[in-house]
Parts: structure tokens; C-alpha cells; sequence
């Protein structure tokens, strides 16, 4: 690339080059006025917002006005999109620095890519010296989890007498256990505890899972990394793979999990024209196997040093909104330093909402987005943030109840998870017998109750005049026998009506937490999201509001992201704060601020859990542009509990916001409204078969 080096002066005047900050410039020049080959090591500390996509597309592109060679760059990231991006800046950047044609393309980066993908090409290049048919195949994770699933039927797990992990379960243990370099035994003890009963079994199946892939000449998502990882510490190939790179530049560090660092390492044990771009307080994704001790140890695993350069200077958020958040991580056991600042004139101080309730949340929130909507503010440049998905539930039934279109993301709608939908067919099918979707979903919710039992079922109860003395008469086969009288018991419970309402739904609760456990591997979690369905219902003053309330919202998709559909040109954004990082909008609400949300009482099992969790709250608040609020609920109503029966549980403001930095917000206490004033009930009317008249209207 000598050719491009008289063009070097002319494209340091680009506009890209003169619009960085001192600290950007700093990281995008490391090492180039040497002009001794690669450089040490660089680490990029880059605080929210302050630039970091920019800064490391322009020093590719400086890399590349340099000298360096754009098919001698590694640039990795951590999804074909980033590295799409990555690409296009890069290129832009370099079109205007060398001035060229507009219909002259600029030099492309022939190895930019995400680690797997990145890996897998380098694999087939060495696969004869790695023992790899050339020709291998990549499974996708749902082809994984069927060879698993067969795995598990060959060696006899799946008839075990103890309960096995289910396919997709298995897989993701097996993930874990790769991408965090720990032991089974680890993983299983910190993890998936209901499964480390199965410690041996689970060994074997993931022996016969290595050697059946091997033998049909196939890789799964995570071998892309082991094998890369496993090349590495083969001397020849490991100067191999290395000789084909002079510079190796990676995005989101604090995402590496330790075998993709192990890679790093590999390919630069000297850190020669590494440079890695990352911010620790941003490292929230330990479930995943990311590993904070990557970039907090990055400078001190070279002699030298690597050099830091940390970016402080943020282009997203008004002062006030910084302050706030810098005095929240400030607080962390550990960190690179930083303290982000703006020039950003403030709309209004970040706040502390104290609200009585759950359903006051959600009502303060559905009136502050329309509020701001009203100053011209979309509801897409506004989002509601919370630490698990279900924390968003009795907002959604708010917004539905007041036609506020919104979008979720971080799992599905609340009313749409499958467990959520047993407890409501249940309520539902006790309530209406006739109801046949809701009685198919119950009655094969009962062990040992499959399709044909269930036809018989709704076909005697069809044909019956009174259809619940029909179900409760049904002879069940005889397996299923002591399952169906524990369901037909509490169907003539929830029949009878001595039965209050809400205690109605928690029989349905105690029931069917068994069930859960049955058919979900996952079950702790949908249990939570039962529980709080509970906790919802104690709100309503009957069981046939409820369900008539819920069902004015009904689910519009199956899938992750599911929204209002093409007929809403303006949503909200629902969103958890894993799903919302790399986001920004312009108003951000924080729900349940409030210890055993944030931090999680299911993530405080020790400090790193919890150093994690301050993390997560940080980088909640440092998706707002100008309008921040953190919602401090100060009761939860909880149901069933043993010792002290239902009642109201008072919560304390989230650890995190000790008294000590509360100076960084304003504090608000809205007044509860009062409740709505009754409707005087009219006489009894003499009854109208409108039914009759509503069909005749179809004749």
C-alpha cells in the first residue's frame, strides 16, 4: 500500500480526521509516528457514547493511509451487522481521505467479520493441518440441539427415572461450559443447579456429542471458536494464522468471553498491533460467558504494558444526566476510571420517582409518555427499561388498557409466554366449560392426558347439558388416573363458589407449579412470571374482569421482538436492559429501581454478581438522551407465602442509589389519585336473547 502514502498528508485534512477529539485522535495516531512496524498494544477505554464506533473506524482507516495493508487487517466484532457497519464507515472515511471519483470504491477490509465467522474461514484454510476434512459443514443451533436430542435416546438418558434436561437445556450447558474454559461441575454448581444431579450423565452425552460430530464431519456454532482456540497452541499453525495479519483490532471487548481473549493471545502473545476498544462498566452479559476480567486485565497481560487511552468526552447526554450516572459507577469495587462529561445543555435533571405501587408505576409511566408525546416527543424516541422481562407486565396491561401501541424486546410480551397462557386457559375453561381452546390446552396440561383423551373429553362435554358434571364424570385412562383427580379437584374448586376471588388463581398457581416443573427446564423463571400474574390479579375485583381485561389485549406474535403491527406508525419502546444496550433514546424510564430487582435477589450470590448488576443500571441510564427517570415502587403485593399468608412486602430503593450520591437527582413523589367513584348498578332488566338476534343478522 506504498501507493497510497503521498496521498497522507491531504487526507489528514479530511473532515473525519479534524472532527476528533484530542483523546480520539490520541488512539487513532498510537504508534504511527514510530514508524517501526505494528505497535504495541492499545487499549480503548470508551465511556457511553463518546464516539467509539468512529474512533475505530478511523484508525483503520489512518492504519490504511499509513501503509498498512486493508488485506492484512483483522478487524473482529460481535455480529455480522457491527462488522457491516464497521466496514461501510471504514470505506467512508477512506473515500474521502484519499479525495476519490464518487464511483471509485474505496480499499475494503477482506477480513472484518465476527469471531465465528472469522474463525471458521481461517479453519478451512488449515484444515489438512488440523485433522479437518475441508469440506466440513457448520451446524446451526437447532441442528445441534436435534443431534443432542438423538444422543440422548441412543445412550438411554431420556427414559432415565430421574428427570434429564431437555435437549435445548443440554445445549446450553454444553455452550457454557466451552466458551467460559470452567468446568462442567462450575457451570452446572453456578448456573444450572437443578441439573447438577446429572453431572456424570451429562458428561457422556457431551463425549458422544464431540465424537459423533467429528465422525460426521461437522462443526457446531461454539467448535468455530474451541477448534480456532485449540490451532492456536500448534506452533506452526499458530505462525501461520499470525503471519497473515500485521494489525488486529477488536470491537466490545468487555464481550469477550476467555476463550475468544485466549484467541487474541494466540494470534499476538506480544500484543504487536493489537488494539482492543471496550468499556468495562458496560460488561453485563456473564450469562453468555463474557468474562470483565478480559478488559480489566488487558494492559497488564504484555511487558510493557498496553497503552490506555480512555474516551471521556460523551456526544449523547446533557451534564446532569452524566453526573448521575458517573456517581452510580463510581461506587463499583473495581474499574478504569473515567468520569464522562458533556456540553450538552440539560432539559431537565434526571429523577427519582417514588410511587406506591406497581400499578401506580405504571400508570406515572403511561402518563409521562403522554406528556412528552404531547411536546412533540415520538413514543419511538422514548423507552421503558427493567432488569427482567416480567418486571414490564402490569405496565403492559396500562398501555393496553389505554391504546398506547408498544413494542417489546428482551423476550416475549408477557401474555404471549406459554406458561402465562396455561394459567389463563385454565381461569378461562373453569369459568366458560364450553370454551374449546381453552379446554384443549388444560386438559393436556394434566400428565398422562394426550390428544385422544382430550377429544373425548370435549366431545362428552359438548353433547352434555351441563358440560362441568361432564368433565368431573369423565373416566380417565388408567395412568393418568391420579394426575386427573388432582386436576378435577380443583376444577370443582374453581367451579365453586365458595371459591374468592383472588384466591381462585393462586389454587391455579399451586396446581400447576408442578406441571411447570414437568414440562419446562427453565421452570424457576416461568414460575416468577406466574407468581406475578398473581400478584396482578389481586388487583381486579373479580375473576371474569380479569380475564375479560387481559383479553382485550391479545398477543399480536410469537416471536422476540413482538410488536403492534404495520398499523401503528408510532410505539413505545419495552425493552430489558440487555436487549437496550447500544440503544439510545431521548426519554428513558427505569422501572423497579429497588433491591431484589436491581440488583436481581436472583444475581447477589456473590460480589462479581453483584459488581455485574451495578453495571446493568449504568448502562440503563446511560441510554437517555435528555429525560431520565428511575421508578422506586415502595410495595409489592405477594401472595401464598407460607409463613405470613398474602400481604404487601415494602421494598427498599435499589443499593446502588445510597443516600450519599441522591444529590445528582431531583426526587418526586406524585399523590396517588383517587380510585374512580362507583356506577350505581341499574334494576334488573327483563333478559333479551341478543345471541339470536346477532346471528340472524349472518343468515
Amino acid at each position: 500500500m506504498s501507493a497510497l502514502a503521498p496521498a497522507v498528508p491531504k487526507g489528514l485534512q479530511a473532515a473525519t480526521f479534524c472532527g476528533l477529539n484530542a483523546a480520539q485522535r490520541c488512539a487513532v495516531e498510537h504508534g504511527i509516528e514510530a514508524g517501526a512496524g505494528p505497535a504495541g498494544p492499545l487499549l480503548v477505554i470508551a465511556g457511553a457514547g463518546s464516539g467509539k464506533t468512529l474512533t475505530l473506524a478511523a484508525r483503520v482507516a489512518r492504519l490504511v493511509l499509513a501503509g498498512a495493508d486493508p488485506a492484512r487487517i483483522l478487524m473482529l466484532t460481535f455480529s455480522r451487522r457491527a462488522a457491516a457497519e464497521m466496514e461501510r464507515r471504514v470505506g467512508r472515511v477512506l473515500h474521502e481521505a484519499l479525495g476519490l471519483p464518487p464511483l471509485v470504491g474505496a480499499p475494503r477490509l477482506a477480513w472484518c467479520g465476527t469471531f465465528h465467522a472469522i474463525g471458521a474461514r481461517l479453519l478451512r484454510a488449515h484444515a489438512a493441518e488440523l485433522g479437518l476434512d475441508p469440506s466440513f459443514t457448520v451446524d446451526d443451533r437447532g441442528e445441534s440441539e436435534d443431534l443432542v436430542h438423538v444422543l440422548r435416546q441412543r445412550l438411554g438418558l431420556a427414559a432415565s427415572r430421574r428427570r434429564f434436561p431437555q435437549k435445548a437445556t443440554c445445549m446450553a450447558i454444553y455452550s457454557r461450559v466451552v466458551n467460559s474454559q470452567a468446568s462442567l461441575a462450575e457451570v452446572l454448581a453456578a448456573a444450572f443447579p437443578w441439573c447438577a444431579d446429572g453431572h456424570d450423565e451429562l458428561k457422556r452425552l457431551f463425549s458422544a456429542y464431540a465424537a459423533e460430530k467429528q465422525a460426521q464431519r461437522v462443526l457446531d456454532f461454539d467448535d468455530l471458536l474451541v477448534w480456532w482456540a485449540a490451532a492456536l497452541e500448534e506452533p506452526a499453525v499458530r505462525a501461520a494464522m499470525a503471519a497473515r495479519f500485521d494489525h488486529v483490532l477488536v470491537d466490545e471487548y468487555q464481550d469477550t468471553n476467555r476463550l475468544q481473549a485466549a484467541i487474541l493471545l494466540g494470534l499476538r502473545p506480544d500484543g504487536r498491533g493489537l488494539t482492543v476498544v471496550g468499556d468495562d462498566a458496560q460488561s453485563i452479559y456473564s450469562f453468555r460467558a463474557a468474562e470483565v476480567r478480559n478488559i480489566l486485565d488487558f494492559a497488564a497481560r504484555f511487558t510493557p504494558p498496553a497503552a490506555v487511552v480512555t474516551l471521556e468526552r460523551n456526544y449523547r447526554s446533557t451534564a446532569p444526566l452524566l453526573a448521575a450516572s458517573n456517581a452510580v459507577i463510581a461506587l463499583a469495587a473495581e474499574r478504569h476510571a473515567k468520569e464522562l462529561w458533556s456540553d450538552t445543555a440539560a432539559v431537565e435533571p434526571p429523577a427519582i420517582v417514588w410511587v406506591a405501587g406497581e400499578s401506580e408505576q405504571a400508570a406515572w409511566v403511561a402518563d409521562r409518555t403522554l406528556a412528552l408525546r404531547e411536546t412533540g416527543l415520538a413514543l419511538k424516541s422514548q423507552a421503558v427499561l427493567f432488569r427482567a422481562s416480567q418486571h414490564s407486565a402490569a405496565l403492559e396491561l396500562e398501555l393496553a388498557r389505554r391504546n398506547i401501541p408498544f413494542v417489546k424486546y428482551g423476550g416475549l410480551k408477557f401474555l404471549e409466554s406459554a406458561h402465562v397462557k396455561d394459567v389463563l386457559a385454565v381461569l378461562r375453561f373453569a369459568t366458560n366449560p364450553r370454551g374449546e381452546r381453552a379446554a384443549w390446552r388444560t386438559l393436556q396440561l394434566v400428565p398422562g392426558i394426550g390428544a385422544a383423551s382430550s377429544t373425548r373429553v370435549v366431545a362428552a362435554m359438548a353433547a352434555a347439558a351441563d358440560p362441568a358434571e361432564a368433565l368431573l364424570a369423565f373416566a380417565p385412562p388408567a395412568a393418568a388416573a391420579p394426575a386427573w383427580g388432582e386436576f378435577r379437584a380443583l376444577f370443582a374448586a374453581l367451579r365453586s363458589p365458595a371459591t374468592a376471588w383472588p384466591d381462585a388463581i393462586a389454587e391455579v398457581e399451586r396446581w400447576y407449579r408442578p406441571q411447570l416443573e414437568r414440562l419446562h427446564d427453565d421452570a424457576a423463571p416461568r414460575a416468577a412470571d406466574i407468581a406475578h400474574l398473581v400478584r396482578l390479579a389481586s388487583g381486579y375485583v373479580s375473576r371474569e374482569r380479569f380475564l375479560t381485561e387481559l383479553a382485550l389485549d391479545p398477543p399480536a406474535a410469537s416471536s422476540d421482538e413482538a410488536g403492534p403491527g404495520s398499523l401503528d406508525e408510532d410505539y413505545l419502546i419495552l425493552s430489558t436492559i440487555h436487549s437496550a444496550k447500544g440503544q439510545e433514546w431521548s426519554a428513558v424510564s427505569v422501572l423497579n429501581v429497588v433491591d431484589g430487582c436491581i440488583p436481581s435477589d436472583m444475581a447477589t450470590g456473590n460480589a462479581a454478581e453483584i459488581e455485574e448488576e451495578r453495571r446493568l443500571l449504568y448502562v440503563a441510564m446511560t441510554r437517555a438522551r435528555h429525560h431520565l427517570h428511575l421508578l422506586v415502587p415502595q410495595r409489592f403485593y405477594v401472595t401464598q407465602q407460607a409463613a405470613y399468608g398474602d400481604r404487601h412486602v415494602y421494598a427498599a430503593i435499589s443499593r446502588f442509589l445510597p443516600e450519599s450520591i441522591r444529590d445528582r437527582f431531583v426526587q418526586l413523589a406524585p399523590e396517588t389519585p383517587a380510585p374512580a367513584a362507583g356506577v350505581a348498578v341499574a334494576a334488573a332488566l327483563a333478559p333479551v336473547d341478543l345471541g339470536a338476534r346477532v346471528r340472524a343478522a349472518w343468515r
